[in-house]
């Protein structure tokens, strides 16, 4: 049976200026959709607004600024926007005309005595999207143009002046207080899914959990803010790499826990799905957090042997070489198939994301067995990955007969494929799958077992082999032009 779980809120406070919860839609595709809400009090005519709630790498260009419950308009006649990296000399620029200390360290008898320097700031050196100048000082009634020593700052009492800032000229419609909704694009934000599938010693069914890892690293964070994840391709024109404006730190680990009787909810959304947390979530700046979102038991999903002794080969054009396709291919791939189906105990929209494969020992220990990827897969579909390639199952292929008459226009060839199977207790069924590459008209004239024609030039044998037992496959295919 399918459940789909959501987590517990976790986290510290965070500063922020909006009032209510923020809203966050994050896509795969590393970007993410903001809204956040900010109190105003706007008088008739212009009003003058900084806001300096969003994200490091916030898309200037995408903000929107609306009234959600649709009373007034509300009209950015002008937008500023400030992203500075920090540096000493933008933290001078703030204490221009003040006295602050400067910190220096000189040596005497051996012995390193620290200082505290008072000096004046006349000029910090900062030019907003210039180059820097030399700062000027003046200390005891002198100036100089270098530093007495290290700045300490004082507190500064918040700081905004470390965050990205929109300075707004707004025009409402009337005035009066308004808890406006802000949107905008941010970078900084991903998201994707991974699947453990786990089966038992012996047996194609399979319990299935689904996780969803979130990834923050906009510069912000987001205080129990309400998430919603994108899952779909998204057309989305990728801007140039953002200047960061802190260093980057180590990245956290956050894994959130299942509560009974919550879910994500999943649903359909324009040509995409879209999943809600039900919970808010605090998602902390370079922070990595994990959700189980999907849960089956007892998911049918055998394992399927395929031998491709010509894997590669595909058909180009007419090709009378005798030696083209010959190979020494042994090796039987391992697949895993399932099929995303309420029938199946699954059914749901999967994202994109990683499949890993485990399976109980005899001691009913978990071993890993092997992983791959999926798409966007949705209900009703079939899924198949390869997984590995069997140890005891061997395959072996040659060319056992070539004719070719180019004045009657014909080739015929005879294949004989050996299938051995060296497990001690367990029967398997072998798909051979045949490429038939020379030319688009073919057909076959003998061959050893029934066939299945998979599409216009590949064709797969069914073969069941027993325990420690060999079979041999032969056709002879006759190609004409």
């Amino acid at each position: 049976m399918k459940t789909l779980t959501t987590l517990l809120t976790l986290g510290a406070a965070a500063t922020c200026t909006g009032l209510a919860e923020p809203a966050l839609t994050i896509y795969n595709q590393n970007f993410a959709v903001v809204r956040d809400t900010v109190a105003l009090d706007l008088k008739a005519g212009p009003n003058e607004v900084r806001y300096a709630g969003a994200t490091a790498q916030v898309e200037p260009d995408s903000v929107i600024l609306r009234d959600p419950a649709g009373k007034r308009s509300l009209q950015i006649l002008e937008q500023n926007y400030r992203n500075d990296p920090v540096s000493q000399e933008m933290l001078l620029s703030y204490f221009e005309g003040k006295t602050i200390d400067f910190q220096n360290i000189r040596t005497k008898d051996n012995t390193q005595i620290r200082e505290l320097i008072p000096g004046k700031v006349i000029r910090s050196g900062f030019v907003p999207g210039g180059e820097i100048q030399q700062p000027v000082i003046e200390v005891a009634g002198k100036l100089q143009f270098s530093l007495p020593g290290q700045p300490l700052f004082p507190d500064l009492g918040d700081d905004t002046i470390l965050k990205p800032a929109f300075n707004w000229v707004l025009q409402p419609d009337k005035a009066g207080k308004v808890d406006a909704e802000v949107g905008y694009v941010t970078a900084g934000f991903d998201w994707s899914a991974s699947y453990n599938l786990i089966s038992p010693e012996k047996g194609d069914y399979v319990d299935v959990v689904g996780w969803i890892t979130m990834n923050n690293t906009s510069g912000k964070t987001f205080e129990k803010a309400k998430i919603q994840l994108m899952a779909g391709d998204v057309n989305k024109i990728q801007p140039a790499p953002a200047r960061p404006m802190f260093k980057a730190r180590a990245v956290g680990m956050a894994m959130a826990m299942a509560e009974d009787g919550q879910a994500v909810s999943e649903k359909a959304f324009d040509e995409f799905h879209l999943y809600s947390i039900a919970r808010p979530t605090t998602l902390h700046d370079h922070e990595t957090k994990q959700v189980e979102f999907v849960h089956a038991e007892k998911m049918y999903a055998p394992t399927i042997y395929v031998y491709d002794g010509a894997e590669g080969y595909r058909f180009y054009g007419l090709n009378a070489d005798r030696g083209y396709g010959q190979t020494g291919n042994k090796k039987v791939t391992v697949m895993r198939e399932f099929v995303n189906a309420e029938t199946n105990h699954l059914g749901v929209a999967l994202p994109k994301g990683k499949l890993r494969f485990y399976r109980r020992d005899a001691d009913s220990q978990l071993q890993f067995v092997g992983e791959n990827q999926i798409d966007h897969t949705p209900r009703n579909e079939t899924v198949r990955v390869t997984t590995g390639n069997a140890f005891d199952l061997v395959g072996e292929r040659k060319q056992t007969n070539f004719k070719t008459d180019n004045a009657e226009k014909w080739i015929n060839e005879t294949f004989e494929i050996k299938l051995r199977n060296r497990k001690k207790d367990t029967a398997v069924e072998f798909r051979v799958v045949e490429h038939l590459y020379r030319w688009s008209n073919w057909s076959l004239t003998a061959q050893s077992d029934p066939f299945t024609k998979k599409d216009a030039q590949t064709i797969e044998f069914r073969v069941p082999v027993q325990p420690d037992e060999e079979k041999v496959v032969t056709y002879t295919v006759h190609y004409s032009w």
